[in-house]
């Protein structure tokens, strides 16, 4: 008899960023790696910052970001300059023992979710050197499309900039001129207050 393992979607809480920071820093080269000041910004300021916890363990983690929120990632300055208004997704990351079964859909589609009652984009990059056709092929299937390319600057690889225009803000916008209505599922997500005592408290200083 098999038992069907627990699934939780939840924002970041500060007793998680020691398992975010090691599941990011060995997700290979499809990922950038992290220092403790960057998890702090993020986790600070990040406008979309959750995880997916199986059966009481962190299975992988989604950032994103508004384009008004402060970001010095070349690949989000960029977007910046070229799309206007758009949600960013700076990284997802899958944990190795929940590859492939569908979290990375689900954490798209969540964050999807939140993109399109905020914003008419949804903006992401995906690695070209080198070539990373998973993602490409997830990104494709998922509605995205190529909207630039450039070597980032941080690193030296060339990325493609990838936009998914999110058809129904418009519904959201002319219904809603004033803002959202004050539904907890439409809420934003609760800023620390803290962050970096929070972060030292995790051992990530």
């Amino acid at each position: 008899m098999t038992s069907t393992p627990h699934l939780t979607l939840r924002d970041v809480r500060a007793n998680d960023l020691a398992a975010v920071m090691g599941l990011n820093n060995t997700a290979g080269s499809s990922i950038l790696p992290m220092d403790g000041t960057q998890l702090d910004t993020f986790y600070r300021q990040a406008d979309y910052f959750r995880v997916a916890e199986v059966d009481g363990h962190l299975a992988g983690f989604l950032i994103a970001l508004r384009d008004g929120t402060p970001h010095s990632s070349s690949n989000f300055l960029w977007f910046r300059e070229h799309c206007g208004e758009f949600v960013y997704i700076d990284r997802v990351v899958i944990g190795d023992l929940h590859r492939g079964h569908g979290l990375g859909r689900l954490f798209y589609s969540d964050v999807q979710s939140f993109a399109e009652v905020r914003s008419p984009n949804l903006a992401c990059e995906v690695f070209l050197e080198p070539r990373d056709d998973v993602s490409l092929l997830f990104h494709g299937v998922f509605g995205f499309h190529e909207v630039g390319q450039q070597v980032m600057p941080e690193s030296g690889r060339r990325v493609s900039l990838l936009l998914k225009e999110l058809d129904c803000h418009a519904f959201v916008r002319d219904t809603y001129p004033d803002g959202l209505p004050d539904l907890p599922w439409l809420a934003p997500r609760r800023m620390p207050a803290d962050g970096q005592l929070h972060l030292r408290a995790a051992g990530q200083a």
